[in-house]
C-alpha cells in the first residue's frame, strides 16, 4: 500500500508540471504529501483535493473511498458528506438570495417568518444573529441523543421551543440549531422547501451537479461512506431527523462542484454567463459583519470576525480547534470560509483570488475519531497553498482585526 501510494505521488507531480505556471510546483508537491502521509498514518482514508488560482487548478484524489466491505480506490469524483459546509454552501447562499430579491432583511425578527419562534427572548433574534451565529441558541437540540427517533415535525417543533442562552447579538456561540431555524425561514420566505430552492437557485445554475441532498440512485455508487456504510446518510443525526435535508448539515457534493461555487463566488457572483448574486450580495456576505467588539465565551473571551453564514477569525476554547485553523498561516484575515464535522474544509482568499476545497472521510466505519489531527491538516494544507502562490506578497493584505469591515 505504501508504495502504491507513493508511486501515485509521483506520477501526480509529474503530471502537475504541465499547468503549474501561478504555483511553486514544489509547494503543491508538498500538499499531497501531506495528505498521503496523513492516509499512511490512519488520520484519514483517503481525500480529493483541489486548489485553483486564477483559473490555474491542482486536483487530486488519494487514499481509499471506502474500506468495508471492500476497499474502493478514491476518485476525483467522489460525492462526500459536506457537514457543516453545508451552513456556508446553502444556508447562507439561500438566505443572501432571499435578501437579494427582497423577500427577507437582514434585520428582520425570525418570527416574522415563522410566528411560532416567540416567547423566551426568541422575538429578539434576527436573521442576521442566525448567519453570525450571535442569536444565543445552543450548539444543538435539547435531547439530542440516541436512538434518535424523532420525526421531522418533532425536530423542527424542538428548534423552534429553543431559547436563547444569553442576549441576542451580545456575543458569538456556535450554533447549529441556528441554522437549522434559518434553512426553515428560508422556506417559509421563499415558498419552496429548502433543498428545492438552494438546487434550482444556485447548484443546477452551476452545473453543481454532483451536489445534492438524499442521494440515491446511481450517484450512491459514487459517495464515501461515513460512520455507518449506508452510502447517502447523512452523518449529523438531527439531520437525519430531519428527514435528511436541514440548514445545519445534510448536503453532499464534490471537489469539482465546490470548484465551481468558490469560482463563482472570486468572480462577484457569476460563472460562465451565469450570474448567482449581484456582486454587491458577494462583498455584504463575505465582509466582517460582526461588531468589532464582539466576543466569545467558549474562546477564552477572544474577538470573533465573522461574515454572513462564513467564518473569518473565530477562535475556540483550545487552539487546536479554532474554527478559522483552517486559514492556514498565510492566508489574510479576511479571507472566508468554512470546515465541517466530517473533515471537509472550503478556503476562499479574494485577496490573491486562490481557494482550496479539501473534502475527505476521516470517518469510515469502524474508523477512530481523528478530528484534531484533521484540524491540524487544515491547516498545513491552507499554509502550503499559500506558499505555492507566485508573485503575491500576502504581508501587504491590510489585517481587517483593526477594523469592522473589509
Amino acid at each position: 500500500m505504501k508504495r502504491l501510494l507513493l508511486s501515485a505521488f509521483v506520477m501526480m507531480t509529474f503530471a502537475a508540471r504541465a499547468d503549474d505556471a501561478p504555483w511553486k510546483a514544489g509547494r503543491l508537491a508538498a500538499m499531497d504529501a501531506e495528505i498521503i502521509r496523513a492516509i499512511q498514518d490512519g488520520m484519514i482514508a483517503g481525500a480529493a483535493l483541489w486548489v485553483e488560482r486564477s483559473g490555474v487548478s491542482h486536483h487530486r484524489a488519494y487514499g481509499n473511498r471506502a474500506l468495508r466491505p471492500a476497499v474502493e480506490a478514491m476518485t476525483e469524483d467522489t460525492v462526500f458528506d459536506a457537514a457543516s459546509v453545508t451552513k456556508a454552501v446553502a444556508t447562507a447562499s439561500a438566505a443572501m438570495l432571499c435578501v437579494e430579491r427582497g423577500l427577507m432583511r437582514l434585520d428582520d425578527p425570525v418570527s416574522r417568518f415563522l410566528p411560532e419562534f416567540t416567547g423566551g427572548g426568541r422575538e429578539k433574534i434576527t436573521l442576521k444573529h442566525l448567519l453570525l451565529h450571535t442569536s444565543g441558541l445552543q450548539v444543538n437540540l435539547n435531547g439530542t441523543r440516541p436512538p434518535f427517533s424523532r420525526s421531522p415535525a418533532e425536530a423542527y417543533a424542538q428548534a423552534c421551543r429553543e431559547k436563547p442562552l444569553f442576549e441576542p447579538g451580545s456575543a458569538f456561540s456556535y450554533s447549529s440549531v441556528g441554522s437549522m431555524v434559518l434553512g426553515m425561514a428560508i422556506e417559509r420566505a421563499s415558498g419552496r422547501s429548502f433543498d428545492v430552492f438552494c438546487t434550482a437557485e444556485i447548484f443546477q445554475p452551476l452545473k453543481m451537479r454532483d451536489t445534492l441532498f438524499r442521494p440515491s440512485g446511481e450517484v450512491l455508487k459514487r459517495v464515501a461512506p461515513t460512520t455507518a456504510p449506508q452510502r447517502g446518510r447523512v452523518d449529523d443525526a438531527v439531520a437525519r431527523e430531519m428527514g435528511g435535508v436541514s440548514g445545519h448539515a445534510s448536503l453532499f457534493t464534490t471537489t469539482g462542484d465546490l470548484a465551481r461555487f468558490a469560482r463563482m463566488m472570486l468572480n462577484g457572483g457569476e460563472l460562465d454567463g451565469v450570474r448567482i448574486f449581484k456582486p454587491e450580495t458577494i462583498e455584504l456576505m463575505t465582509r466582517v459583519q460582526s461588531p468589532p467588539d464582539l466576543r466569545s465565551p467558549d474562546a477564552r473571551n477572544l474577538p470573533v470576525k465573522r461574515a454572513l453564514g462564513w467564518d473569518i477569525d473565530t477562535p475556540y476554547r483550545t487552539p487546536p480547534h479554532d474554527y478559522s485553523l483552517a486559514r492556514g498561516a498565510l492566508f489574510p484575515v479576511g479571507s472566508y470560509g468554512h470546515t465541517g464535522w466530517t473533515g471537509q474544509m472550503l478556503w476562499i482568499d479574494p485577496f490573491s483570488k486562490t481557494f482550496i476545497v479539501f473534502l475527505c472521510n476521516r470517518y469510515v466505519p469502524g474508523g477512530k475519531d481523528t478530528r484534531s489531527a484533521v484540524s491540524k491538516l487544515h491547516h498545513r494544507l491552507s499554509t502550503l497553498a499559500a506558499e505555492a502562490v507566485q508573485g503575491f506578497d500576502f504581508s501587504k493584505v491590510p489585517d481587517v482585526r483593526s477594523k469592522p469591515g473589509r
